[in-house]
């Protein structure tokens, strides 16, 4: 653990906020506590957190309501719900809603950890997808409308003679620009090739 790792809490009971914070710092994280869904919003920090902890049940925004809202931001920060009030449909719901955890006040710390724990890397494996399809998407940019045709239609399992049809174009412009997408995308193979384009959607392997 470092303090690079950080865990949000959100609870508007400042004697479960205390208690969670504690035990979150003495496990190693940076941690960061917010009285209600308003003030992490206002704050603007969600998406440096690699887990949130959040309280179900709060005036204003519930937890749930929070996660939509942090959603419609673009912020998918893992979450573990905590609650006094826990029901089926509502544990239902927070799962829905990708809760890694759902737990019911009071609660065992141990559980607590382990589900943040959880969390941690759920994010740190979403970051280096994200990362990877953003890097995937700065090659697929470097194509020319052209270059783009092609490997739509080379993904698609076409030959280049097929291609030179589909296009109007001679087969060995097709060949010249096949290269060039091989080379923009730095893939090593059709099959490399292939998967780069279904991380785009491109294909019939997205």
């Amino acid at each position: 653990m470092t303090d690079e790792t950080a865990v949000f809490v959100v609870d508007d009971d400042e004697l479960v906020r205390r208690a969670v914070t504690r035990l979150l710092k003495l496990d190693g994280y940076r941690v960061e506590s917010y009285p209600s869904p308003q003030a992490i919003l206002e704050a603007g920090t969600a998406d440096s957190a690699a887990c949130l902890v959040l309280d179900l049940r709060m005036p204003g925004l519930n937890g749930l309501e929070l996660v939509e809202e942090l959603r419609q931001r673009g912020v998918s920060t893992p979450a573990v719900f905590i609650t006094g009030h826990a029901d089926v449909p509502t544990s239902v719901q927070a799962m829905k809603a990708g809760a890694v955890e759902f737990l019911e006040k009071p609660f065992d710390d141990k559980i607590l950890l382990k589900a943040v724990r959880e969390a941690v890397e759920r994010d740190r494996t979403e970051r280096i997808d994200r990362e990877g399809l953003a890097d995937i998407e700065s090659r697929a940019k470097a194509l020319t409308s052209r270059e783009r045709e092609v490997m739509n239609l080379v993904v698609q399992g076409l030959l280049n003679k097929q291609i030179a049809g589909q296009l109007g174009i001679a087969e060995k412009t097709v060949k010249v620009h096949r290269g060039r997408v091989m080379e923009k995308m730095e893939a090593g193979s059709l099959a490399e090739l292939v998967r780069l384009a279904g991380r785009l959607g491109i294909g019939d392997s997205g």
